[in-house]
Protein backbone atom coordinates (compact mmCIF):
# COMPACT_ATOMS: atom_id res chain seq x y z
CA UNK A 1 0.00 0.00 0.00
CA UNK A 2 1.34 3.48 -0.83
CA UNK A 3 2.20 5.70 2.10
CA UNK A 4 -0.42 8.40 2.76
CA UNK A 5 0.64 11.81 4.08
CA UNK A 6 -1.63 14.34 5.76
CA UNK A 7 -0.03 17.17 3.78
CA UNK A 8 2.06 17.31 0.61
CA UNK A 9 4.01 20.50 -0.04
CA UNK A 10 5.17 21.08 -3.62
CA UNK A 11 8.45 23.00 -3.68
CA UNK A 12 11.22 23.15 -1.05
CA UNK A 13 11.97 26.86 -1.23
CA UNK A 14 12.02 28.84 1.99
CA UNK A 15 8.25 29.46 1.96
CA UNK A 16 7.36 25.85 1.22
CA UNK A 17 9.63 24.60 3.99
CA UNK A 18 8.35 27.24 6.41
CA UNK A 19 4.76 26.18 5.85
CA UNK A 20 5.77 22.51 6.14
CA UNK A 21 7.55 23.13 9.45
CA UNK A 22 4.48 24.69 11.08
CA UNK A 23 2.21 21.93 9.76
CA UNK A 24 4.55 19.27 11.12
CA UNK A 25 4.68 21.02 14.49
CA UNK A 26 0.88 20.86 14.84
CA UNK A 27 1.09 17.12 14.29
CA UNK A 28 0.51 16.58 10.57
CA UNK A 29 2.53 14.03 8.64
CA UNK A 30 4.19 16.14 5.94
CA UNK A 31 6.00 15.33 2.69
CA UNK A 32 7.84 18.02 0.68
CA UNK A 33 8.56 17.36 -3.00
CA UNK A 34 11.29 19.38 -4.78
CA UNK A 35 12.17 19.19 -8.47
CA UNK A 36 15.74 20.51 -7.99
CA UNK A 37 18.66 18.47 -6.69
CA UNK A 38 18.62 20.18 -3.30
CA UNK A 39 16.31 22.24 -1.10
CA UNK A 40 16.40 26.00 -1.36
CA UNK A 41 14.48 27.17 -4.41
CA UNK A 42 15.45 30.83 -4.74
CA UNK A 43 17.85 30.54 -1.77
CA UNK A 44 20.38 28.07 -3.21
CA UNK A 45 24.13 28.54 -2.66
CA UNK A 46 26.48 26.73 -5.05
CA UNK A 47 30.05 26.71 -6.39
CA UNK A 48 28.92 28.41 -9.59
CA UNK A 49 32.31 29.62 -10.82
CA UNK A 50 35.21 27.63 -9.30
CA UNK A 51 35.60 25.18 -6.38
CA UNK A 52 35.63 26.99 -3.05
CA UNK A 53 33.74 30.05 -4.38
CA UNK A 54 30.21 29.84 -2.92
CA UNK A 55 27.66 32.05 -4.70
CA UNK A 56 24.06 32.76 -3.78
CA UNK A 57 22.38 31.89 -7.05
CA UNK A 58 19.35 34.14 -6.47
CA UNK A 59 18.47 35.71 -3.11
CA UNK A 60 21.36 37.19 -1.14
CA UNK A 61 19.83 39.52 1.44
CA UNK A 62 18.29 38.62 4.79
CA UNK A 63 16.65 42.04 5.19
CA UNK A 64 12.98 41.05 5.49
CA UNK A 65 13.85 37.99 7.56
CA UNK A 66 15.12 40.44 10.19
CA UNK A 67 11.47 41.41 10.72
CA UNK A 68 10.21 37.84 10.67
CA UNK A 69 9.07 35.91 13.74
CA UNK A 70 9.80 32.61 11.94
CA UNK A 71 13.51 32.22 12.83
CA UNK A 72 12.66 32.62 16.53
CA UNK A 73 9.52 30.49 16.49
CA UNK A 74 11.28 27.62 14.72
CA UNK A 75 14.63 28.03 16.50
CA UNK A 76 16.50 28.59 13.25
CA UNK A 77 19.09 31.03 14.57
CA UNK A 78 20.87 28.19 16.38
CA UNK A 79 21.55 26.62 12.98
CA UNK A 80 23.16 29.49 11.04
CA UNK A 81 25.18 32.62 11.73
CA UNK A 82 24.32 36.15 10.65
CA UNK A 83 26.91 38.74 9.61
CA UNK A 84 25.88 42.36 10.13
CA UNK A 85 27.92 44.83 8.05
CA UNK A 86 28.25 48.28 9.58
CA UNK A 87 27.30 49.75 6.20
CA UNK A 88 23.98 48.28 5.11
CA UNK A 89 24.32 49.43 1.50
CA UNK A 90 25.83 52.16 -0.61
CA UNK A 91 24.91 53.86 -3.85
CA UNK A 92 27.91 54.61 -6.05
CA UNK A 93 27.87 56.95 -9.03
CA UNK A 94 30.14 57.00 -12.11
CA UNK A 95 32.12 60.08 -11.07
CA UNK A 96 33.16 58.42 -7.80
CA UNK A 97 30.48 59.99 -5.60
CA UNK A 98 28.79 57.75 -3.04
CA UNK A 99 26.09 57.71 -0.36
CA UNK A 100 26.44 55.01 2.30
CA UNK A 101 23.61 53.99 4.61
CA UNK A 102 25.17 53.06 7.95
CA UNK A 103 23.58 51.15 10.80
CA UNK A 104 24.04 54.36 12.80
CA UNK A 105 21.40 56.74 11.46
CA UNK A 106 23.45 59.81 12.42
CA UNK A 107 26.27 58.64 10.15
CA UNK A 108 23.75 58.22 7.34
CA UNK A 109 22.39 61.71 7.96
CA UNK A 110 25.93 63.12 7.70
CA UNK A 111 26.44 61.24 4.42
CA UNK A 112 23.31 62.74 2.88
CA UNK A 113 24.13 66.20 4.25
CA UNK A 114 27.15 66.31 1.93
CA UNK A 115 24.62 66.64 -0.90
CA UNK A 116 21.67 68.34 0.81
CA UNK A 117 21.10 69.51 4.38
CA UNK A 118 17.36 69.50 3.73
CA UNK A 119 17.40 65.89 2.51
CA UNK A 120 19.48 64.83 5.51
CA UNK A 121 16.77 66.05 7.87
CA UNK A 122 14.09 64.56 5.63
CA UNK A 123 15.85 61.18 5.85
CA UNK A 124 15.68 61.35 9.64
CA UNK A 125 11.97 62.23 9.49
CA UNK A 126 11.25 59.40 7.05
CA UNK A 127 13.04 56.88 9.25
CA UNK A 128 11.06 58.09 12.28
CA UNK A 129 7.92 57.65 10.23
CA UNK A 130 8.92 54.01 9.63
CA UNK A 131 9.58 53.45 13.34
CA UNK A 132 6.09 54.73 14.15
CA UNK A 133 4.58 52.30 11.62
CA UNK A 134 6.98 49.36 12.02
CA UNK A 135 4.74 47.24 14.26
CA UNK A 136 1.74 47.73 12.00
CA UNK A 137 3.81 46.95 8.88
CA UNK A 138 5.17 43.78 10.50
CA UNK A 139 1.72 42.57 11.57
CA UNK A 140 0.41 43.24 8.03
CA UNK A 141 3.24 41.20 6.51
CA UNK A 142 2.90 38.24 8.84
CA UNK A 143 -0.88 37.93 8.78
CA UNK A 144 -3.28 36.88 6.03
CA UNK A 145 -4.34 40.03 4.16
CA UNK A 146 -7.73 41.65 4.68
CA UNK A 147 -10.19 41.32 1.82
CA UNK A 148 -10.01 44.06 -0.79
CA UNK A 149 -13.39 45.57 0.22
CA UNK A 150 -12.30 45.63 3.87
CA UNK A 151 -8.98 47.26 3.02
CA UNK A 152 -10.71 49.83 0.82
CA UNK A 153 -13.17 50.61 3.61
CA UNK A 154 -10.30 51.14 6.05
CA UNK A 155 -8.64 53.57 3.64
CA UNK A 156 -11.88 55.49 3.13
CA UNK A 157 -12.73 55.67 6.82
CA UNK A 158 -10.36 58.52 7.66
CA UNK A 159 -8.21 61.23 6.15
CA UNK A 160 -5.12 59.36 7.39
CA UNK A 161 -6.30 56.26 5.54
CA UNK A 162 -6.82 58.21 2.34
CA UNK A 163 -3.36 59.75 2.69
CA UNK A 164 -1.86 56.29 3.17
CA UNK A 165 -3.72 55.08 0.07
CA UNK A 166 -2.45 58.03 -1.95
CA UNK A 167 1.13 57.29 -0.88
CA UNK A 168 0.72 53.61 -1.76
CA UNK A 169 -0.27 54.61 -5.31
CA UNK A 170 2.25 57.43 -5.87
CA UNK A 171 5.17 57.10 -8.28
CA UNK A 172 8.70 57.54 -7.00
CA UNK A 173 9.24 60.57 -9.27
CA UNK A 174 6.11 62.34 -8.06
CA UNK A 175 6.92 61.67 -4.39
CA UNK A 176 10.64 62.40 -4.68
CA UNK A 177 10.08 65.72 -6.43
CA UNK A 178 7.69 66.74 -3.64
CA UNK A 179 9.86 65.45 -0.79
CA UNK A 180 13.52 65.67 -1.73
CA UNK A 181 15.92 68.22 -3.15
CA UNK A 182 19.10 66.51 -4.41
CA UNK A 183 19.06 64.22 -7.42
CA UNK A 184 21.36 61.74 -5.69
CA UNK A 185 18.90 61.35 -2.79
CA UNK A 186 16.00 60.88 -5.19
CA UNK A 187 18.08 58.24 -6.95
CA UNK A 188 18.76 56.47 -3.66
CA UNK A 189 15.05 55.83 -3.14
CA UNK A 190 14.37 55.23 -6.83
CA UNK A 191 16.90 52.41 -6.93
CA UNK A 192 14.95 50.46 -4.32
CA UNK A 193 11.71 50.79 -6.26
CA UNK A 194 13.63 49.11 -9.09
CA UNK A 195 14.19 46.05 -6.85
CA UNK A 196 10.49 45.30 -7.21
CA UNK A 197 10.26 46.36 -10.84
CA UNK A 198 8.86 49.88 -10.45
CA UNK A 199 10.07 52.53 -12.86
CA UNK A 200 10.15 56.19 -11.69
CA UNK A 201 6.70 56.72 -13.17
CA UNK A 202 4.99 53.46 -12.16
CA UNK A 203 2.23 53.64 -9.55
CA UNK A 204 3.32 52.39 -6.14
CA UNK A 205 7.04 53.04 -6.52
CA UNK A 206 7.22 55.67 -3.77
CA UNK A 207 6.09 53.35 -0.98
CA UNK A 208 8.39 50.56 -2.17
CA UNK A 209 11.45 52.82 -2.24
CA UNK A 210 10.71 54.27 1.21
CA UNK A 211 9.95 50.90 2.77
CA UNK A 212 13.09 49.12 1.55
CA UNK A 213 15.40 51.98 2.48
CA UNK A 214 13.78 52.22 5.92
CA UNK A 215 14.10 48.50 6.65
CA UNK A 216 17.80 48.55 5.82
CA UNK A 217 18.40 51.64 7.94
CA UNK A 218 16.46 50.19 10.86
CA UNK A 219 17.40 46.48 10.96
CA UNK A 220 20.49 46.39 8.77
CA UNK A 221 21.43 44.23 5.83
CA UNK A 222 22.50 40.95 7.42
CA UNK A 223 24.08 38.25 5.32
CA UNK A 224 24.05 34.57 6.19
CA UNK A 225 27.55 33.20 6.78
CA UNK A 226 28.26 30.59 4.14
CA UNK A 227 25.32 31.62 1.97
CA UNK A 228 21.54 31.91 1.98
CA UNK A 229 21.10 28.15 1.53
CA UNK A 230 21.94 27.80 5.25
CA UNK A 231 18.46 29.22 5.97
CA UNK A 232 16.63 26.57 3.96
CA UNK A 233 18.91 23.83 5.26
CA UNK A 234 17.98 24.96 8.78
CA UNK A 235 14.28 24.81 7.86
CA UNK A 236 14.78 21.33 6.41
CA UNK A 237 16.46 20.19 9.63
CA UNK A 238 13.58 21.52 11.72
CA UNK A 239 11.03 19.82 9.48
CA UNK A 240 12.81 16.47 9.68
CA UNK A 241 13.18 16.82 13.45
CA UNK A 242 9.35 16.95 13.62
CA UNK A 243 8.85 13.91 11.41
CA UNK A 244 8.56 15.62 8.03
CA UNK A 245 10.07 14.10 4.90
CA UNK A 246 11.71 15.69 1.86
CA UNK A 247 12.27 14.21 -1.61
CA UNK A 248 14.49 16.10 -4.08
CA UNK A 249 14.88 15.48 -7.83
CA UNK A 250 11.12 14.91 -7.78
CA UNK A 251 8.97 16.88 -10.23
CA UNK A 252 5.22 17.00 -9.66
CA UNK A 253 3.42 16.64 -12.99
CA UNK A 254 -0.22 16.87 -11.85
CA UNK A 255 -2.52 17.26 -8.88
CA UNK A 256 -5.21 14.58 -9.12
CA UNK A 257 -8.82 14.87 -8.02
CA UNK A 258 -11.79 17.03 -8.92
CA UNK A 259 -13.21 20.46 -8.12
CA UNK A 260 -14.27 19.28 -4.66
CA UNK A 261 -11.08 17.62 -3.48
CA UNK A 262 -7.48 16.83 -4.45
CA UNK A 263 -6.66 13.20 -3.74
CA UNK A 264 -3.04 12.72 -4.85
CA UNK A 265 -0.09 14.11 -6.80
CA UNK A 266 1.35 12.43 -9.88
CA UNK A 267 5.10 12.69 -10.43
CA UNK A 268 6.79 13.15 -13.80
CA UNK A 269 7.77 9.47 -13.81
CA UNK A 270 4.17 8.36 -13.29
CA UNK A 271 4.25 7.61 -9.56
CA UNK A 272 1.14 8.69 -7.66
CA UNK A 273 1.29 9.74 -4.01
CA UNK A 274 -2.07 9.92 -2.21
CA UNK A 275 -2.76 12.72 0.26
CA UNK A 276 -4.93 12.47 3.36
CA UNK A 277 -5.85 16.08 4.05
CA UNK A 278 -4.30 18.79 1.87
CA UNK A 279 -1.79 19.93 -0.72
CA UNK A 280 0.21 23.17 -0.48
CA UNK A 281 1.93 24.66 -3.53
CA UNK A 282 5.12 26.70 -3.36
CA UNK A 283 5.53 26.75 -7.15
CA UNK A 284 4.53 29.83 -9.13
CA UNK A 285 0.76 30.42 -9.18
CA UNK A 286 0.39 30.05 -12.94
CA UNK A 287 2.06 26.62 -12.85
CA UNK A 288 -0.25 25.62 -10.00
CA UNK A 289 -3.48 26.78 -11.65
CA UNK A 290 -2.84 26.09 -15.33
CA UNK A 291 -0.60 23.02 -15.27
CA UNK A 292 -1.00 21.20 -11.95
CA UNK A 293 -4.74 21.77 -11.42
CA UNK A 294 -6.19 22.76 -14.78
CA UNK A 295 -9.62 23.92 -15.88
CA UNK A 296 -11.22 20.64 -14.84
CA UNK A 297 -10.48 21.38 -11.18
CA UNK A 298 -10.58 25.19 -10.92
CA UNK A 299 -12.74 26.23 -13.87
CA UNK A 300 -11.81 27.91 -17.15
CA UNK A 301 -12.38 31.45 -15.82
CA UNK A 302 -9.65 31.05 -13.18
CA UNK A 303 -7.28 29.52 -15.74
CA UNK A 304 -7.90 32.44 -18.11
CA UNK A 305 -7.19 34.97 -15.34
CA UNK A 306 -3.92 33.27 -14.41
CA UNK A 307 -2.90 33.25 -18.08
CA UNK A 308 -3.05 37.08 -17.89
CA UNK A 309 -0.93 37.28 -14.72
CA UNK A 310 1.92 39.79 -15.11
CA UNK A 311 5.46 38.60 -14.38
CA UNK A 312 7.39 41.86 -14.49
CA UNK A 313 10.88 42.55 -15.76
CA UNK A 314 13.59 39.93 -16.09
CA UNK A 315 17.09 40.03 -14.58
CA UNK A 316 20.60 39.15 -15.74
CA UNK A 317 23.19 37.87 -13.26
CA UNK A 318 27.01 37.68 -13.41
CA UNK A 319 29.05 35.60 -10.94
CA UNK A 320 32.77 36.35 -10.65
CA UNK A 321 35.63 34.47 -9.02
CA UNK A 322 38.46 37.00 -8.60
CA UNK A 323 42.21 36.74 -8.12
CA UNK A 324 42.10 39.26 -5.25
CA UNK A 325 39.74 41.86 -3.73
CA UNK A 326 38.72 44.77 -5.95
CA UNK A 327 38.67 48.51 -5.31
CA UNK A 328 35.70 50.75 -6.05
CA UNK A 329 36.32 54.16 -7.57
CA UNK A 330 34.03 55.53 -4.84
CA UNK A 331 36.43 54.42 -2.09
CA UNK A 332 36.62 51.79 0.67
CA UNK A 333 33.10 52.36 2.04
CA UNK A 334 31.67 50.72 -1.08
CA UNK A 335 33.55 47.47 -0.51
CA UNK A 336 32.54 47.47 3.17
CA UNK A 337 28.85 47.56 2.18
CA UNK A 338 26.72 44.44 1.93
CA UNK A 339 25.75 45.55 -1.55
CA UNK A 340 26.18 48.60 -3.75
CA UNK A 341 23.79 50.13 -6.26
CA UNK A 342 25.58 51.29 -9.40
CA UNK A 343 23.83 53.92 -11.48
CA UNK A 344 23.88 57.46 -12.76
CA UNK A 345 22.53 60.06 -10.27
CA UNK A 346 19.23 60.63 -12.00
CA UNK A 347 15.66 59.37 -12.01
CA UNK A 348 15.76 59.93 -15.76
CA UNK A 349 18.42 57.19 -15.82
CA UNK A 350 15.81 54.72 -14.54
CA UNK A 351 13.15 56.02 -16.91
CA UNK A 352 15.50 55.47 -19.86
CA UNK A 353 16.39 52.02 -18.60
CA UNK A 354 12.75 50.93 -18.41
CA UNK A 355 11.91 52.45 -21.78
CA UNK A 356 14.66 50.34 -23.33
CA UNK A 357 13.93 47.17 -21.35
CA UNK A 358 10.19 47.18 -21.85
CA UNK A 359 10.69 47.98 -25.51
CA UNK A 360 12.70 44.78 -25.87
CA UNK A 361 16.13 46.42 -26.07
CA UNK A 362 19.24 45.35 -24.16
CA UNK A 363 19.71 48.40 -21.88
CA UNK A 364 22.80 50.51 -22.51
CA UNK A 365 23.16 51.50 -18.83
CA UNK A 366 21.11 49.20 -16.59
CA UNK A 367 20.68 49.40 -12.84
CA UNK A 368 23.34 47.05 -11.37
CA UNK A 369 23.42 45.69 -7.82
CA UNK A 370 26.95 44.71 -6.82
CA UNK A 371 27.13 42.13 -4.00
CA UNK A 372 30.39 42.10 -2.02
CA UNK A 373 30.13 38.41 -1.16
CA UNK A 374 33.61 37.57 0.12
CA UNK A 375 34.42 41.10 1.36
CA UNK A 376 31.61 40.74 3.90
CA UNK A 377 31.88 36.96 4.36
CA UNK A 378 35.46 35.70 3.76
CA UNK A 379 34.29 32.08 4.14
CA UNK A 380 32.69 32.32 0.70
CA UNK A 381 36.03 32.29 -1.20
CA UNK A 382 39.51 30.75 -0.79
CA UNK A 383 42.01 32.78 1.26
CA UNK A 384 43.30 35.80 -0.65
CA UNK A 385 40.73 35.43 -3.43
CA UNK A 386 37.43 37.26 -3.86
CA UNK A 387 33.86 36.53 -4.94
CA UNK A 388 31.25 38.95 -6.29
CA UNK A 389 27.82 38.86 -7.86
CA UNK A 390 26.24 41.48 -10.11
CA UNK A 391 22.45 41.50 -10.50
CA UNK A 392 21.31 43.55 -13.48
CA UNK A 393 17.85 45.12 -13.11
CA UNK A 394 16.07 45.02 -15.58
CA UNK A 395 16.44 43.33 -18.98
CA UNK A 396 13.93 42.06 -21.56
CA UNK A 397 13.02 38.38 -21.70
CA UNK A 398 12.52 38.60 -25.47
CA UNK A 399 15.23 40.63 -27.23
CA UNK A 400 14.00 42.77 -30.10
CA UNK A 401 16.77 45.38 -30.16
CA UNK A 402 20.04 46.55 -28.65
CA UNK A 403 20.74 49.92 -27.06
CA UNK A 404 24.43 49.07 -26.45
CA UNK A 405 25.45 49.02 -30.09
CA UNK A 406 27.60 45.95 -29.38
CA UNK A 407 25.24 42.95 -29.26
CA UNK A 408 23.69 41.98 -32.61
CA UNK A 409 22.24 38.67 -31.32
CA UNK A 410 18.49 38.39 -30.73
CA UNK A 411 18.34 35.21 -28.64
CA UNK A 412 19.65 35.01 -25.09
CA UNK A 413 21.74 31.92 -25.80
CA UNK A 414 23.67 33.98 -28.37
CA UNK A 415 23.50 37.35 -26.56
CA UNK A 416 24.43 36.21 -23.05
CA UNK A 417 28.25 36.35 -23.31
CA UNK A 418 28.48 39.48 -25.53
CA UNK A 419 26.15 41.32 -23.15
CA UNK A 420 28.17 40.12 -20.15
CA UNK A 421 31.32 41.43 -21.89
CA UNK A 422 29.61 44.79 -22.35
CA UNK A 423 28.51 44.96 -18.72
CA UNK A 424 31.95 44.06 -17.35
CA UNK A 425 33.46 46.81 -19.50
CA UNK A 426 30.80 49.24 -18.24
CA UNK A 427 31.40 48.39 -14.58
CA UNK A 428 35.18 48.54 -15.00
CA UNK A 429 35.10 51.91 -16.78
CA UNK A 430 32.69 53.61 -14.38
CA UNK A 431 32.77 51.93 -10.96
CA UNK A 432 35.47 49.28 -10.34
CA UNK A 433 38.62 50.11 -12.37
CA UNK A 434 40.51 46.91 -11.50
CA UNK A 435 37.60 44.50 -11.93
CA UNK A 436 38.25 43.10 -15.40
CA UNK A 437 41.95 42.44 -14.76
CA UNK A 438 41.19 40.31 -11.68
CA UNK A 439 38.63 37.90 -13.14
CA UNK A 440 39.55 34.21 -12.75
CA UNK A 441 36.20 32.84 -13.92
CA UNK A 442 32.96 34.41 -15.05
CA UNK A 443 29.56 32.75 -15.27
CA UNK A 444 26.59 34.69 -16.60
CA UNK A 445 22.92 33.72 -16.27
CA UNK A 446 20.49 35.19 -18.77
CA UNK A 447 16.75 35.31 -17.99
CA UNK A 448 16.36 32.13 -20.03
CA UNK A 449 19.11 30.39 -18.02
CA UNK A 450 17.47 31.47 -14.76
CA UNK A 451 14.08 30.07 -15.78
CA UNK A 452 15.69 26.80 -16.92
CA UNK A 453 17.50 26.32 -13.63
CA UNK A 454 14.54 27.08 -11.33
CA UNK A 455 11.16 26.50 -12.95
CA UNK A 456 9.39 28.96 -10.65
CA UNK A 457 11.67 31.80 -11.78
CA UNK A 458 9.31 32.34 -14.69
CA UNK A 459 10.78 34.36 -17.58
CA UNK A 460 13.92 35.01 -15.53
CA UNK A 461 12.06 36.97 -12.86
CA UNK A 462 12.66 36.60 -9.13
CA UNK A 463 9.35 37.33 -7.41
CA UNK A 464 6.71 34.96 -8.86
CA UNK A 465 4.81 37.86 -10.35
CA UNK A 466 5.17 41.60 -10.77
CA UNK A 467 4.57 43.61 -7.60
CA UNK A 468 1.82 45.84 -8.98
CA UNK A 469 -1.01 47.60 -7.09
CA UNK A 470 -3.48 45.11 -8.57
CA UNK A 471 -1.22 42.15 -7.71
CA UNK A 472 -0.66 42.87 -4.01
CA UNK A 473 -2.40 41.99 -0.75
CA UNK A 474 -5.57 39.94 -1.19
CA UNK A 475 -5.36 40.62 -4.94
CA UNK A 476 -2.16 38.55 -5.20
CA UNK A 477 -1.92 36.59 -7.43
CA UNK A 478 -5.60 37.07 -8.35
CA UNK A 479 -8.53 37.81 -6.03
CA UNK A 480 -9.85 34.24 -6.26
CA UNK A 481 -6.55 32.95 -4.79
CA UNK A 482 -5.81 35.93 -2.55
CA UNK A 483 -6.02 34.19 0.83
CA UNK A 484 -3.67 31.25 0.16
CA UNK A 485 -6.65 29.19 -1.00
CA UNK A 486 -7.65 27.85 -4.41
CA UNK A 487 -11.16 26.95 -5.61
CA UNK A 488 -10.31 23.34 -4.68
CA UNK A 489 -11.03 23.33 -0.92
CA UNK A 490 -7.97 21.32 0.17
CA UNK A 491 -5.39 22.91 -2.16
CA UNK A 492 -3.47 25.95 -0.88
CA UNK A 493 -0.61 28.16 -2.06
CA UNK A 494 2.25 29.54 0.05
CA UNK A 495 4.67 31.02 -2.46
CA UNK A 496 5.86 34.59 -3.04
CA UNK A 497 3.12 34.70 -5.65
CA UNK A 498 0.88 35.39 -2.65
CA UNK A 499 0.85 38.08 0.07
CA UNK A 500 3.16 39.80 1.04
CA UNK A 501 5.16 38.90 -2.06
CA UNK A 502 8.86 38.41 -2.85
CA UNK A 503 11.85 38.51 -0.55
CA UNK A 504 13.20 36.11 2.05
CA UNK A 505 10.64 36.88 4.74
CA UNK A 506 9.13 33.40 5.17
CA UNK A 507 5.85 35.31 5.53
CA UNK A 508 3.80 33.59 2.79
CA UNK A 509 4.72 30.19 4.22
CA UNK A 510 3.83 31.21 7.77
CA UNK A 511 0.61 32.96 6.74
CA UNK A 512 -0.54 29.98 4.68
CA UNK A 513 0.06 27.72 7.68
CA UNK A 514 -2.19 30.01 9.78
CA UNK A 515 -5.01 29.70 7.23
CA UNK A 516 -4.61 25.94 6.98
CA UNK A 517 -4.65 25.50 10.74
CA UNK A 518 -7.82 27.60 10.97
CA UNK A 519 -9.49 25.44 8.32
CA UNK A 520 -8.49 22.22 10.09
CA UNK A 521 -9.41 23.48 13.55
CA UNK A 522 -5.80 23.33 14.74
CA UNK A 523 -4.25 25.85 17.13
CA UNK A 524 -1.57 27.69 15.17
CA UNK A 525 -0.67 29.86 18.16
CA UNK A 526 0.35 26.80 20.16
CA UNK A 527 3.29 26.25 17.80
CA UNK A 528 3.96 29.85 16.76
CA UNK A 529 4.06 31.25 20.28
CA UNK A 530 2.49 34.53 19.10
CA UNK A 531 -0.98 35.85 18.39
CA UNK A 532 -2.16 37.26 15.14
CA UNK A 533 -3.05 40.53 16.83
CA UNK A 534 0.39 41.19 18.31
CA UNK A 535 3.45 39.69 16.67
CA UNK A 536 6.81 39.78 18.39
CA UNK A 537 9.24 40.18 15.49
CA UNK A 538 13.01 40.22 15.79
Amino acid sequence: MPKIYDAIVIGAGHNGLTCACYLAKVGLKVLVLEQYQTVGGMTVTEEETLPGFWSDIHASGYQLANLSPVPHELGLLDRYELIEPEIAFSHAFPQGDIISVHRDIEKTVREIARYSLKDAETWRALMNRFLAQKDAITVAMFSPPPSFPAAAADFAASSAGMEAYRFSMQSIRSWANQTLEAEVTKTLFGSFATFLGASPDDAGGAELGWLFASVLQNVGNNLVKGGMNRVTLALAEDLQAHGGEIRTNTLVDKILGDSKRATAVRLAGGEEIPVGKLIVSNVDPRNLVVDLLGAGMVGQEIVDKMQQYEWGDSVFVIFLALESPINYRAGPAARQSAHVHLSEPSLDFFARLYLQCRGGELPSAPMIVSWNDSAVDPSRAPAGKALMKFVVLSVPYVITGDATGRVPARTWDEAREPYADYLIDLITANYIPDLKAKILKRVAHSPVDISRKIVSAVRGTLGQGAFLPYQTGSLRPIPELGHYKTPVPNVYLCSSGSHPGPGVSMAPGRNAAQVICDDLGLDFRSVAGTSREKLSPA
